[in-house]
Parts: C-alpha cells; structure tokens; sequence
C-alpha cells in the first residue's frame, strides 16, 4: 500500500490495518518456520507497510503536538 493511500485512512482505519498486518506477519513468519510458505516477498512487502502505517501514525502525532504548541504560544 502506498503512503499517500494511506495518509487517506483515519487513524483508526490505520490502527486496524496495523493489526491485521501483524497478525498476518506472524501467519506467515510460523508458515515459514513450518516449510509451507511459497511466497516469501509478502513477509517483506508487510514489514515495509507496518513501517508505513507507524510512520504516518507518528507524522500525525508530531503534527498535532506542533499545533497545539502554537496554540499555547499564540494564547500568551
């Protein structure tokens, strides 16, 4: 999934695809242990897409604390 799809979700839609990427993760990774798994790019291709629903669950939050900052400032 690309970032800018992603940056379309709400946080919660993101939190829940973070989940159902992790329990997919450990599907996988247990496959592999197992010697059943035929496609080992998803476990790449799902670690890449945690990363980016982590990365821009932390840009929102950085921002928001930007913005309340501000807020703070401008009220003294």
């Amino acid at each position: 999934m690309k970032a800018s799809e992603i940056r379309q979700m709400s946080d919660d839609e993101i939190r829940g695809a973070f989940q159902d990427a992790k329990v997919e993760m450990f599907n996988l990774r247990f496959q592999l242990a197992a010697g059943s798994l035929e496609d080992t790019t998803r476990i790449k291709a799902l670690r890449k897409d945690v990363a980016r629903y982590l990365t821009v669950l932390r840009e929102r939050e950085i921002a928001a604390a930007l913005v309340a900052e501000e807020d703070v400032n401008n009220a003294q």
